[in-house]
């Protein structure tokens, strides 16, 4: 039996492998195979497969047998098409070694060029090429690189040494070192390695080569590796190829250059060659940033790669065109040219932004490139978010001052302030503030509608900041744990640096970064193209898309991101309005049923023109509405704050009212006296909102409109909190359409956000019209975790791998889905034509959406700014487990809706 095939070897237009070997030979490796049969001018080359690095890790960095034996027929091979041999020390060849793994990952071995070289070999370079700045300028690199990712020593090391040595010569950059000095600089590098190192640099280039295979397979293993594995779902058992090719010099006079191109602007998405080159220069040289690269194509000036090369530029125009209509997509190449002649040194799917991704999407269907399914498919739901919001410009120079937790998409920049009320004051008087706050309470909603943008130094990505925030539109960066709020409230903190009331600070709620000053910032641009690729979204998918709003502003906002519905009207936002808070606190502190419904008979004509403003924003598309659910304590001030001017408002003493809100204080508020308890507490509650909406849609069906009614009552855990809840408000609201003569069917449902609702479904369902899980609140319970407090340890347990994401963003489908699956399965049995959804913020999230298309659900809800990625994942869910066919059938059902 003949041995198994390790190694690939890819030259002359033939090889070994294809673009369809990714798991075998990596995304490099087979990219490289595609792009040598296609006759693309590629460096011959051989790939070592991803079952070595398997091999090489599970046996304790042992290769196979005959992995040898295969790494020198493929070096036999290159020396014939090259006319070279590897460690001749006339002719020698050299090669590069570089990682590839089949999912493109950060954290692995950086390339090694010009591996081969030597003492001996450097030396017959400089006599052959005639060029001795050239010889020992890779040289150097060789032992820069391989020093730093082979032996061990620190870069920096290695760059303070050229720095030295550029300040002595009097020169700006490396390219313009004569070649005493480059010698010099080897043997500076060389002594370098073996004072770090504790052994020489090898001279034999076939202990070079075995150096760098193994180092790319250790590093594999890796922290970083290991860790952006863990962040990005990436298996262990993947593993990584390895790529050594001969190499190309882009340094070798004025007629060689190095650049990287893309067939599409990576920006924008126009249809037109983008990249940058630098003559004269090697590796990494254009995108590390030590020299300024030129434009490739012509800008006019004589510097670009088209005016200086312009037989290089069309033939790299001409591999451009052909890249992209064979991979059907943007491509990313990485190009030498060697004295006039052209080489491709890799492929790739061209990294882009999200308006970039839509544009070439929507422009390649119309090309006749993929079809509007692929172009869907093609779409990050994640990025697209950043279409909806400003985002910084890159280009601006700033600084970074402190990280947390990127909690609600966008950028902004305004003043500091620590106090909500403050927040209020400022931006009513035209004011650009950022509330900057140790965490967000409900009582913070006035100042949190008025600023710019929030930062918290507490909380995680479904904190009251981050959730308020993303349905307002706002940037927010919340749990950043580096900031120290100030207790006088001055300021606040990072480190050495105070960061006063007053002074501008920017926040970046698309990555969590904290930077000081004023930053510019780019508008967000929902071009044609975008409202074209969602519209082939609803073509695809079945599963709903509505929005959690509560104000008429949100409504509308929803509508035009294409929500079919409300699924969650928090009622209780409603209440923090300075001109209604007094009212809420007086139902609260009422001493008799009487006096309660005093209370909220003031509350009810306010309740009713939300409610109304709503259902005219929403014309007769599904509203649910959630009755009265976080606990009572919410609406009170704290007991350290100035309770004067509210004992006032109340008629009470600020001592009697520092007693009641003690007296109402819980130990745990979140599983306390709050949801449908409220209201089998006091009925009076659910029945002034349930008046409040009949009468709202009795009022806009009387002038004209339309209204589909949905109430909710939240918390429920057991059947009969449901059934008493029920009984109030059908007697309410049947009683004010009986008043009116108005005729308005409407639903009564419940929010499952209790385990014990998920596993008694069948009873509660019953009585429920339709379901919808609070999966904010659903994760809390089951996992018996606070979503506010777990950033206390969160980040620990996504380290070591505890919690595969943090589960208040993405869905815990195994512990989570399970009940959600449970629940739907209990409650259609009880009830076939139960109406199912999720409201909580993970009907947002890709892979959530994609489970509750799975699991059958009706409809998801998120915030009004997420609508366009739930409309995007809920289609993709749908083209996933569609076939071929399946698609077309599918194409043509929805296309009837």
């Amino acid at each position: 039996m003949s041995p198994e095939r390790l190694v690939y070897f890819f030259g002359n237009g033939e090889a070994d492998g294809d673009r369809g070997m990714r798991d075998l030979l990596g995304g490099k490796g087979a990219n490289l195979a595609e792009m040598t049969q296609m006759r693309i001018p590629v460096p011959p080359g051989f790939t070592i497969s991803t079952r070595v690095c398997t091999h090489y890790v599970q046996h304790d960095g042992a290769y196979p047998p005959e992995l040898t034996g295969q790494v020198e027929e493929a070096l036999r091979r290159m020396e014939e098409l090259v006319g070279r041999r590897f460690g001749d020390p006339e002719r020698p060849l050299l090669v590069s070694v570089r990682s590839g793994a089949a999912v493109s990952m950060p954290g692995m071995m950086d390339t090694v060029l010009n591996l081969g070289l030597s003492d001996v070999t450097a030396e017959s370079l400089a006599r052959e090429s005639a060029n001795e700045h050239f010889a020992f300028d890779a040289y150097r690199r060789l032992l820069q690189m391989y020093g730093d990712v082979v032996m061990g020593v620190p870069h920096d090391r290695f760059e303070r040494a050229l720095e030295l040595t550029k300040l002595n010569a009097a020169v700006h950059s490396d390219a313009e070192l004569g070649g005493d000095r480059l010698r010099a600089l080897v043997e500076t590098y060389k002594g370098l390695i073996r004072d770090a190192a504790r052994r020489p640099f090898p001279q034999d280039p076939h202990e070079q080569l075995w150096g760098a295979i193994g180092a790319v397979f250790q590093s594999w293993g890796n922290r970083r590796a290991v860790r952006y594995r863990r962040l990005h779902g990436i298996p262990d058992g993947l593993g990584t190829a390895v790529n050594v090719q001969a190499m190309v010099f882009g340094n070798l006079g004025d007629d060689s250059a190095t650049g990287v191109a893309f067939t599409r602007d990576p920006a924008t998405g126009e249809r037109a060659l983008y990249g940058e080159y630098l003559v004269n220069a090697q590796g990494e040289d254009v995108v590390a940033g030590i020299r300024t690269p030129h434009p490739i194509r012509s800008q006019g000036d004589g510097s670009s790669l088209a005016e200086r090369m312009p037989a290089a530029y069309d033939e790299l125009a001409r591999v451009c065109e052909t890249l992209e209509r064979h991979y059907r997509d943007i491509q990313d190449m990485e190009f030498t040219v060697e004295r006039g002649r052209l080489w491709t040194l890799q492929t790739r799917t061209g990294k882009r932004t999200a308006a970039a991704a839509v544009r070439a999407a929507v422009e390649m269907v119309a090309e006749g490139l993929i079809d509007e399914a692929t172009a869907v498919g093609r779409i990050d739901p994640g990025q697209l978010e950043t279409l909806l919001h400003p985002s910084i410009d890159e280009g601006d120079r700033f600084e970074v001052l402190a990280t947390g937790l990127a909690a609600s998409p966008g950028a902004a920049s305004g003043k500091v302030v620590l106090s909500a009320d403050e927040a209020e004051e400022l931006g009513l008087a035209g004011e650009q503030v950022i509330l900057v706050r140790q965490e967000t309470s409900p009582e913070d909603i006035h100042g949190m509608a008025a600023a710019q943008a929030i930062l918290t130094a507490r909380g995680g990505t479904t904190s009251h900041a981050a959730v308020v925030a993303r349905g307002m539109g706002k940037p927010c960066v919340a749990g950043c744990k580096e900031i120290e709020v100030l207790p006088d409230g001055s300021g606040f903190r990072v480190g050495v640096v105070t960061v006063a009331k007053g002074e501008w600070i920017t926040l970046d709620g698309s990555t969590g970064r904290v930077i000081l000053g004023r930053v510019a910032t780019r508008p967000a641009q929902l071009k044609g193209e975008f409202r074209t690729l969602l519209e082939w979204c609803d073509r695809f998918r079945r599963l709903r898309v509505r929005a959690n709003a509560d104000t008429p502003h949100d409504a509308r906002q929803a509508i035009e991101f294409g929500a079919e519905g409300i699924g969650l009207c928090r009622t209780e936002h409603m209440f923090f309005d300075e001109n209604r808070i007094l009212q809420v606190r007086r139902m609260i502190f009422a001493t008799s049923e009487s006096a309660r419904e005093d209370a909220l008979e003031s509350l009810l004509p306010l309740q009713r023109g939300d409610f109304e403003g709503i259902f005219r924003a929403m014309d007769g598309r599904p509203v649910t509405i959630r009755l009265l659910d976080p606990p009572l304590h919410e609406f009170l001030p704290r007991e350290t704050d100035d309770l004067s001017p509210v004992a006032a408002g109340l008629g009470m003493s600020a001592t009697a009212l520092r007693a009641a809100i003690a007296r109402l204080a819980e130990a745990n508020p979140m599983l306390g006296h709050r949801g449908c308890r409220l209201g089998i507490t006091y009925p009076e509650i659910t029945q002034m909102q349930s008046r409040a909406m009949a009468e709202a849609a009795c009022d806009v069906i009387g002038s004209g409109g339309k209204v589909a009614l949905e109430i909710m009552v939240p918390l429920v855990g057991v059947a009969r909190e449901l059934e008493l809840q029920a009984a109030v408000i059908r007697e309410t609201v049947d009683a004010v359409l009986a008043e009116r003569g108005v005729a308005l069917p409407y639903a009564i449902g419940t929010m499952i956000e209790l385990p014990r609702a998920c596993v008694t479904a069948d009873e509660i369902a019953k009585e429920a019209q339709f379901f919808s899980f609070g999966t904010n609140d659903l994760t809390q319970t089951t996992f018996g975790i606070s979503r506010d407090d777990s950033g206390k340890f969160l980040h620990i347990y996504l380290e070591q791998g505890i919690y595969e994401a943090d589960p208040f963003a993405v869905l815990d489908t195994k512990g989570v889905g399970a009940l959600i699956r449970l629940a739907v399965e209990r409650g259609r049995a009880a009830r076939p034509d139960l109406k199912v959804g999720i409201c909580g913020e993970h009907g947002g999230d890709p892979s959530s959406v994609a489970f509750c298309h799975r699991e059958g659900l009706d409809y998801v809800s998120c915030s009004p700014f997420r609508v366009p990625v739930a409309r995007l994942a809920a289609a993709q869910a749908a083209l996933a487990d569609s076939s071929a066919e399946a698609r077309r059938v599918l194409e043509d059902r929805l296309a009837a809706r």
